[in-house]
């Protein structure tokens, strides 16, 4: 079984057992940006993956959620930045880089610009750490909005703050899906990779010290508090983060950025789909 793994440092809570402790056999990890995950798994590239709660919206049902995990901050993240030379409300009409990264954060700040701000810019795709010359705000996420930079810019934004502030809800930025076709031919796995999930975020909770520095090891560039940052995440997927969810995926789809209203599907370990 191929399982996807977003190689962020908020994702790592999730792997450390499967990283440090013990790995799951007949399970073959795949590291990548979440935008990548995001296309392999719709392709049936991989079987499991973490991906972008924004990918939901072009996968369709051909994805199971999982309902126990997902990454999620209420307020500041500090790795989903706007950073821009001009204030956001002097936006409109100006360029406005979007990594290529990841959908979640896309969807997030064009939600935010269009519906709160009242705000078109000219949005240009960039790489996941874009230089500015040439733009007036870029999107950064994950792991390069937490490196040092020598681009300073006045106003920096952290959508996460700006989400909740302006709707009420938290972020819900990654879920945890299976293919259907993974679903179906690769049970024990899925059990097992769940389980081993399970057993990283006990790691997490009763040994944080030892899962920071297996991180800081792992993303030796980052230079934000690696302990605060995690405190920062919810990764149980409770009813009200679900809520948020739907939120998100209504919003995105009443502004013509997915074809149609989207209610995602969740795994069940007991069914067999075929």
């Amino acid at each position: 079984m191929k399982l996807g793994y977003i190689d962020y440092l908020n994702c790592y809570p999730f792997h450390f057992h499967m990283f440090e402790r013990q790995p799951v056999p007949g399970v073959e990890i795949v590291p990548a940006y979440p935008s990548t995950l995001n296309r392999m798994l719709g392709r049936g590239e991989l079987d499991m993956s973490a991906i972008s709660a924004g990918a939901l919206g072009d996968l369709g049902h051909s994805v199971l959620l999982l309902p126990d995990f997902c990454l999620s901050s209420v307020g500041y993240v500090h790795s989903v930045l706007l950073r821009s030379k001009l204030p956001i409300e002097e936006l409109d009409g100006c360029s406005v880089g979007i990594t290529r990264a990841s959908r979640t954060s896309e969807i997030l700040l064009k939600i935010l610009l269009e519906r709160r701000y009242h705000i078109r810019p000219v949005y240009v795709v960039t790489d996941p750490n874009p230089f500015m010359s040439g733009l007036d705000a870029a999107l950064l996420i994950g792991n390069e909005a937490m490196m040092s930079s020598k681009q300073l810019v006045p106003f920096t934004y952290d959508l996460g703050e700006l989400w909740l502030r302006e709707t009420g809800f938290p972020v819900v930025f990654a879920v945890f899906a299976v293919h259907e076709n993974g679903a179906r031919n690769f049970p024990s796995e899925i059990a097992a990779v769940i389980d081993s999930y399970r057993r990283s975020l006990d790691c997490l909770a009763a040994e944080e010290e030892v899962v920071v520095k297996g991180a800081c090891a792992r993303y030796p560039d980052i230079v934000y508090d690696v302990r605060s940052y995690y405190h920062l995440f919810q990764f149980e997927f409770t009813a009200n983060l679900k809520d948020a969810l739907q939120f998100y995926l209504d919003s995105a789809a009443d502004l013509g950025l997915f074809p149609k209203k989207t209610v995602p599907t969740y795994f069940r370990s007991d069914e067999r789909r075929g």
